[in-house]
């Protein structure tokens, strides 16, 4: 990875560190959780092998980048201006824009507000989905589902504190990399659903986890726990929800998302297409929800393909 260029670029009054190999036309691959730039590494690698200038920061509060003032104020319209003024930073007119996890909600939600600095968008594991309180599934959730716990004030703090950052990190790559939702019982926490003896993933190094663990031991859970999981109630902002660029989704069989309710159904059945009319939609059948790093070869061919129709200019 000592190809990769590491710079911080002011963003609205904080230091932004942002990843970059490669130059051509630009794409940008924005994270989820428990995730930082590294999660794209082998798409950054292989992105700039193809002639692109690949582009991975790390967002407010999580990684290298500088905690805001007030991380429990911290909102996805944040993260959207965020990168809007990274774009212009960058002298980047028109990008390719990637996310994964609730970087996907990001990307959509950029879409929604600038689809003119954007030649194309893909998201890995979600697909667009309609948001604000109304749209949330609350009542068909169980009570442990972990999105729910991890909403409540300091439960999700209070769960991490009994573990050191690395076992948490562990931890939530294990429950992530399942194929079923992780719930709790009442008498657990999240943290409980994984036995100390379970390994890692194939696809994740104890070298992988150390990088985690290092920069997460730096950032803290703070912004973190706010986006997503706190200001997931936020909604986009504006009246019509239509994504008029050019879409890729790229979807893991095996990922535990799919077990959301109706979830599947709506990626299968096209009705997610009344919002993001011009969608590729790609299945991995062995993906999980870390697809991307678990599937580099597959992931990379299907976004370079994708990117290599919808070039922006450089």
């Amino acid at each position: 990875m000592e190809e990769i260029r590491h710079s911080f670029v002011d963003v609205r009054g904080l230091k932004i560190h942002v990843a970059e190999i490669g130059s051509g036309p630009a794409v940008i691959f924005i994270h989820g959780f428990p995730e930082i730039w590294y999660s794209w590494r082998h798409q950054m690698l292989a992105a700039a092998a193809a002639g692109f200038r690949a582009i991975a920061p790390d967002a407010r509060g999580y990684g290298l980048s500088e905690k805001p003032p007030e991380p429990h104020k911290t909102s996805f319209k944040d993260l959207v201006d965020d990168l809007l003024v990274l774009m212009d930073e960058l002298n980047l007119e028109k990008i390719l824009l990637v996310g994964k996890d609730f970087g996907a909600r990001v990307v959509y939600h950029f879409a929604l507000h600038h689809q003119n600095r954007l030649a194309a968008v893909a998201t890995i594991g979600s697909p667009f989905m309609l948001a604000g309180p109304a749209a949330f599934p609350k009542d068909s959730l169980p009570t442990g589902f972990y999105m729910l716990r991890w909403q409540e004030p300091l439960r999700a703090e209070k769960d991490f504190a009994r573990f050191d950052i690395k076992t948490v990190i562990k931890n939530i790559y294990i429950l992530f990399s399942g194929s079923e939702l992780p719930v709790a019982n009442s008498d657990q926490e999240i943290m409980d659903l994984v036995h100390p003896t379970t390994p890692l993933p194939q696809w994740l190094t104890p070298h992988d986890l150390d990088i985690y663990a290092s920069l997460y031991e730096k950032s803290g859970f703070e912004t973190p726990l706010q986006v997503p999981y706190r200001a997931w109630l936020e909604d986009y902002g504006v009246d019509e929800m239509k994504v008029k660029v050019p879409c890729l989704l790229i979807v893991g069989e095996k990922d535990y998302a799919m077990k959301f309710a109706g979830l599947e159904d709506y990626i299968r059945n096209g009705a997610v297409k009344q919002y993001v009319p011009d969608l590729e939609i790609e299945f991995l059948p062995h993906g999980t929800h870390f697809a991307q790093e678990q599937l580099p070869l597959q992931a990379n061919k299907l976004l370079i393909t994708f990117f290599s129709k919808h070039l922006p200019s450089v």
